[in-house]
């Protein structure tokens, strides 16, 4: 994840350095203030808590700062004053969903288990918000809850003896690839069903497959089967078991 380019509106390094120190120093906490008479007042929790109720009822794509401030009972401008603008509340969801993470302590005799299981917990709190990994590609990650997660994953492949480079490039590929197949599984979801109200499920992909011309796509109308296999994450595992064979191969029996 430390890979990526910085966006348009990423902050500065003053700005950067500001944030970690302000973070570093702030008490964790997630408790929210007892309901009373008085207005519950406006939060970064409490934008986070909101935003994530809009994006498991409407999607990522749909969330505007103005829904979220709806809401809350508030307005736009009472978010920015927490918020500076949706590329940012993007970061803090991810930075949410990355602190449900468990990471383990790096053990040299099951790192691939080990590595693998936390990508499948943040496949699983990415699948939880339609569209949420979206947000995980927008900008570099300033929240230390999502950093914290880079820091686990890149500490369980440096305990393969894998070169530094090499676990580096390769965890960054492991999140990009995260991302991605969520993305797709939102689409997915959101495209389940063709012109005709038919369901676009692997079966139907596959017999459109075989009605190509055969002799511009032989492969393909061949192959159709295995093209559209895989049920659950089969495809999810077998591409990640791929990606940590070529990083450290197991050894021969």
């Amino acid at each position: 994840m430390a890979g990526r380019r910085a966006a348009r509106d990423a902050i500065s390094r003053d700005q950067w350095a500001a944030l970690i120190s302000a973070k570093d120093a702030a008490p964790e906490t997630g408790a929210h203030r007892a309901p009373g008479r008085e207005k519950a007042p406006i939060t970064v929790e409490r934008i986070i808590d909101a935003a994530l109720q809009a994006v498991e009822a409407g999607g990522f794509e749909d969330l505007t700062m103005r829904t979220v401030a709806t809401s809350l009972g508030t307005g736009p401008a009472s978010l920015y004053a927490h918020v500076r603008n949706r590329a940012e509340l993007g970061d803090l969801l991810i930075g949410r969903l990355c602190s449900q993470v468990a990471l383990p302590e790096p053990d040299p005799a099951c790192w691939r288990d080990q590595f693998m299981d936390v990508c499948a917990q943040l496949r699983d709190q990415f699948l939880r918000y339609p569209g949420i990994a979206q947000a995980a590609l927008a900008v570099v990650p300033a929240d230390l809850a999502t950093l914290r997660v880079g820091e686990g994953m890149l500490a369980i492949l440096l305990a393969s003896g894998a070169p530094a480079r090499q676990a580096a490039w390769t965890s960054d590929a492991a999140f990009l690839y995260i991302t991605g197949y969520c993305l797709e599984a939102s689409a997915a979801r959101r495209q389940s069903e063709d012109a005709d109200g038919r369901a676009i499920d692997p079966a139907e992909i596959e017999e459109r497959l075989r009605m190509l011309p055969p002799e511009q796509f032989p492969h393909t109308v061949a192959h159709a089967r295995e093209l559209t296999a895989g049920t659950g994450h089969d495809r999810f595992t077998f591409t990640l078991t791929l990606l940590l064979e070529g990083l450290v191969p197991p050894p021969r029996a």
